[in-house]
């Protein structure tokens, strides 16, 4: 397959030399005299201001073609009404043809265009992208309407397409899944902490969205605080006491204070009995 177009990619896979039918189509008939301009310009902005041209090695090769300057890239076939020209201000290189209207039945007028370089061709686009720009103008140079698709000009038009098309899909794919709900989460937690929060509410610090996030709480009082205090220390004790220890702790003091509401008095751990006032011990 020597050409191939991708509708995803708006971009012309071709191969070098071969013709390239491209269909104009204009919704209101132009002015007598009008003119179709083809125009190529790189696509990366750090490339824009530079011409694109051939490289070196295909400009000394003859074509055939004596009606374009050997560093012309885009050529139009079969059109002995082609002219090529160079800007006089940007020095970039186009080609124009006549404006002529669809053939009876039909419902576009189709331009034969070819590409003269490869663009991996070293001195020339050297693997730098381009776009081509069509241009409808008036015979004075008035804009009547644009369109630009991009361009590579490459051994397997085919092979590249389905290489480009599935790398466009991985992308997508890429972008689709890096939206995940905890990134969601945390653009809302962005979101709702730039707007003014009342007094006492919490503020986070922006983490993972997990238990580990870090609250502050304003509060107001030596008192409360303190009481709050105690309950958030044994909240994080809790967090480190192995739930049998806990039970047993509780357990314990639910004993203690079941005995001091009933009036007894707890017996030592250790030692001898405790002796109430007056009464002797088995030894006396």
């Amino acid at each position: 397959m020597i050409l191939m177009y991708s509708s995803d990619l708006n971009k012309l896979f071709c191969q070098l030399a071969k013709t390239c039918p491209v269909q104009m189509v204009v919704e209101v008939a132009p002015p007598q005299g009008s003119v179709i301009r083809a125009t190529a310009i790189y696509k990366k902005s750090e490339h824009v201001a530079e011409v694109v041209r051939r490289c070196p090695h295909h400009e000394r090769t003859p074509d055939g073609d004596v009606l374009a300057p050997a560093a012309h890239l885009i050529r139009v076939e079969g059109n002995s009404r082609a002219l090529y020209r160079q800007d006089d201000v940007t020095a970039r290189h186009s080609v124009v043809v006549p404006y002529e209207a669809p053939q009876l039945g039909a419902e576009c007028t189709t331009v034969l265009y070819n590409y003269m370089c490869n663009s991996s061709c070293m001195g020339g686009m050297n693997r730098r992208p381009i776009m081509t720009i069509i241009t409808l103008e008036t015979q004075e140079g008035q804009l009547l309407g644009r369109r630009s698709f991009e361009v590579r000009v490459c051994a397997c038009p085919g092979r590249d397409r389905k290489s480009e098309e599935g790398n466009l899909r991985k992308e997508q794919e890429t972008k689709t899944l890096g939206k995940t709900p905890s990134t969601t989460k945390r653009s809302l937690t962005k979101e709702s902490s730039s707007a003014p929060r009342p007094e006492g509410s919490k503020k986070a610090k922006l983490g993972t969205g997990s238990d580990e996030e870090i609250y502050t709480l304003q509060v107001r009082g030596k008192e409360r605080y303190e009481m709050l205090k105690k309950i958030n220390d044994s909240l994080e004790l809790s967090d480190v006491v192995p739930p049998s220890d806990v039970d047993r702790y509780r357990q314990k003091l639910l004993t203690k204070g079941k005995k001091e509401k009933e009036g007894q008095t707890p017996e030592p751990k250790r030692g001898k009995k405790l002796m109430v006032k007056d009464e002797k011990s088995d030894s006396d």
